[in-house]
């Protein structure tokens, strides 16, 4: 196994959200790796936790990384998140990402979760997605 790709994962996925389009029109440059101090407004995307397992064979190194990208919005009702999570999960699933380090196998969407913040009064959507990345 080698972690040795997941720096290199997380700044392909965040350069491909950002190279979007159709993201650029609904969040603009508001994608992080961690949430933004306080409640920063609108509609954001937050690059979320990962899990790593072992995907080695025998002749290559590798491993499964499954990460989250949340779509965090104050708009009301629903729409407005899920339009961002439609575009994040048009740019990801089957994505031919170049990585500094590792070659990618293969990215897919694996679920999502979406539901209202009530202390925050916000709504919030997890898509999760799983690369395979040898190394």
């Amino acid at each position: 196994m080698s972690y040795g790709a997941a720096a290199a994962l997380q700044a392909a996925v965040y350069q491909r959200l950002m190279a979007d389009s159709v993201l650029d029109g609904l969040v603009g440059s508001a994608i992080y790796d961690a949430a933004p101090p306080g409640n920063p407004g609108g509609t954001y995307l937050s690059i979320g936790p990962e899990t790593v397992r072992d995907a080695s064979t025998k002749t290559e190194r590798g491993a499964e990384h499954e990460f989250s990208v949340s779509v965090v919005t104050d708009a009301a009702g629903f729409q407005a998140a899920k339009a961002a999570a439609v575009a994040v999960s048009d740019a990801l699933t089957g994505a031919s990402l170049v990585l500094a380090r590792g070659h990618l196998v293969g990215l897919w969407f694996l679920r999502a979760r979406a539901r209202r913040v009530e202390e925050a009064d916000v709504r919030r959507i997890d898509l999760f997605f799983k690369a395979r990345i040898e190394d």
